[in-house]
């Protein structure tokens, strides 16, 4: 038997944002991003947000 329900569909992008730490001064991707990137990638999938794109702002400050 089918179902007669349609499915949604799901458009745009799920925007997962990570921020350097000011106590994590390494020279390539910190830690801090790293595991930010994996809580949010597990609460993403959790929530079944799809379509996932990290915006990083690793070595940036408030003022460049």
């Amino acid at each position: 038997m089918q179902s007669n329900k349609k499915q949604k569909q799901v458009t745009g992008i799920t925007a997962l944002y990570c921020r350097l730490s000011r106590d994590d001064n390494t020279d390539r991707e910190s830690n801090s991003i790293a595991n930010q990137k994996k809580m949010l990638q597990a609460y993403a999938r959790e929530n079944h947000m799809g379509n996932t794109k990290f915006y990083v702002d690793d070595g940036y400050t408030g003022t460049n």
